[in-house]
């Protein structure tokens, strides 16, 4: 089946994880949240689907372009 990569978007760290392997959500679901620069930004799943792969803990620093997550749809 075909992957979808979630991304950190920008650099931060991970307040909250929303999801655990072998979760179903929804396209545009929370995956997790990240704070950067005194902001939270939820991160949403660009895809419908089950998720394969957690890459990141709450309290883990993150830089743009790691991998959050996998979803498999």
């Amino acid at each position: 089946m075909p992957q979808e990569i979630v991304e950190a978007p920008l650099p931060g760290k991970i307040l909250n994880v929303n999801v655990t392997v072998g979760d179903s959500i929804e396209e545009g679901g929370v995956v997790c949240t990240l704070e950067s620069m005194k902001m939270e930004n939820p991160i949403l799943a660009p895809v419908k689907g089950v998720i394969q792969e957690i890459s990141v803990a709450t309290g883990q620093v993150v830089k743009s372009g790691d991998v959050l997550a996998v979803i498999e749809y």
